[in-house]
């Protein structure tokens, strides 16, 4: 019989590495935007993002994924994508004076409910769409505005004379309630050359890449935003249309594998008390001829 290999500490920790590297650029990110440098914020805030879609991945490839790792990463998305880029906006764009701050409050607490409810629904799961906004996504698309309205395509045009101070505080308020919305969003598609899901996953990878490389402050929050509204009009246009939606049923199916753990509880307590009561049968006859023998011996020494 073969003995089972055992994974070396360094490989176990390596998923763990890339989760903990997110938490230190998103610390990271805070801390620049308190500095006033805010260009460097963003750069910081998609360094943690790129850390966040390998952790995952090297788990899986590695087999080392465990519950405290899903338990770590969600606790620093909580962070990176919920904190620091509301924090960058309100550093750089919001009213300090007022209580804007209650927009970084709201941003920030959606983006750890989201992450919560990600942990009981769909963590661990195969899944090809997300319910609500993924914070990764809201919390990059929030901080690359701040890019964005520093090009020329921001400045030089139309888009640029509107009312962006006021429309931030929307743009917070929005992608905090897609987050803890039910709108279906599509997953990223895994990276293969052998079915077309993954043929297209390898594309937009390599097309974020250059994008990352080439134009990243006139591409990503322009990307960002048709991802976020994409899913919005997809949402509506199934329930226009009276399509299923992705997760139609899914909080029944919850309910019932709650009830069937429930159920599964209350038959192993079950069990467990039978087992206590036939030891405790067991045990009575013996203790009770014990004291037989021992009165019968009492009455003959008498």
């Amino acid at each position: 019989m073969r003995r089972p290999r055992l994974l070396r500490p360094s490989m176990v920790m390596l998923p763990n590495g890339f989760t903990l590297a997110n938490l230190f650029f998103g610390v990271f990110a805070i801390v620049s935007s308190a500095r006033g440098e805010f260009d460097r914020a963003v750069w910081w805030i998609l360094v943690g993002g790129v850390a966040d879609a390998l952790d995952g991945r090297v788990a899986r490839a590695t087999g080392t994924g465990s519950r405290f790792g899903e338990e770590l990463d969600s606790l620093v998305d909580a962070i990176s994508f919920g904190l620091a880029p509301a924090l960058l906006m309100y550093f750089a764009v919001l009213t300090k004076e007022g209580f804007d701050w209650i927009f970084v409050f709201l941003f920030a607490a959606c983006a750890a409910m989201r992450l919560a409810r990600f942990n009981v629904e769909q963590a661990g799961r195969a899944k090809t769409y997300f319910r609500g906004l993924p914070s990764p996504t809201a919390g990059v698309t929030l901080a690359t505005y701040y890019w964005f309205s520093q090009t020329p395509l921001f400045t030089q045009t139309g888009i640029g004379d509107l009312n962006w101070h006021a429309m931030v505080r929307f743009m917070m308020a929005g992608l905090g309630f897609l987050m803890i919305s039910n709108v279906p969003y599509r997953a990223w598609p895994t990276f293969s050359t052998k079915t077309f899901r993954g043929v297209v996953g390898l594309v937009v990878f390599v097309a974020l890449g250059a994008g990352l490389f080439l134009l990243p402050k006139q591409f990503f929050f322009p990307v960002g935003m048709t991802y976020v509204i994409w899913g919005v009009l997809a949402a509506v246009v199934k329930g226009l249309l009276d399509r299923p939606g992705p997760f139609d049923g899914a909080d029944a199916a919850l309910s019932a594998a709650a009830d069937y753990e429930d159920e599964i509880a209350a038959d192993a307590e079950y069990e467990r008390e039978e087992h206590r009561r036939r030891r405790r049968r067991r045990r009575g006859p013996r203790g009770g001829s014990g004291q037989a023998e021992r009165a019968s011996m009492e009455d003959t020494t008498e």
